[in-house]
């Protein structure tokens, strides 16, 4: 499987879920990782981790955390409109390029 070079998620950016056990969730991306191809979402895709206490965690157990999701899953979440939407990258007079929402045709910072 190749892996993805870019997307136009950043960290930060509110996403819904359109596929799996999560569908129809939303929530903010905590880290995107373009080599794998995946993103984590803030309380989505929650898993539980069983631990042994350690120098950093003095007291073991079940930890429930955050798992990546796959990039393909998420699409985000149109500031605007409050539905899913594709996003495109529009150049500025000043020479900037920004991000916009296709379905408003807002800026999105």
């Amino acid at each position: 499987m190749q892996a993805l070079r870019k997307s136009r998620l950043r960290k930060g950016d509110t996403v819904v879920v359109i596929s799996g056990r999560d569908r129809g969730k939303t929530g903010k991306v905590l880290s995107v990782d373009l080599g794998a191809g995946h993103v984590v979402v803030e309380k989505l895709n929650i898993i539980k981790r069983h631990t042994k206490p350690n120098q950093k965690m003095k007291q073991g157990g079940i930890i429930e955390r955050e798992a990546p999701l796959q990039i393909s899953k998420v699409m985000f979440l149109c500031p605007v409109t409050q539905k899913p939407t594709r996003m495109g990258i529009r150049i500025l007079e000043d020479g900037r390029r920004v991000r916009f929402s296709k379905k408003s045709n807002e800026t999105v910072e």
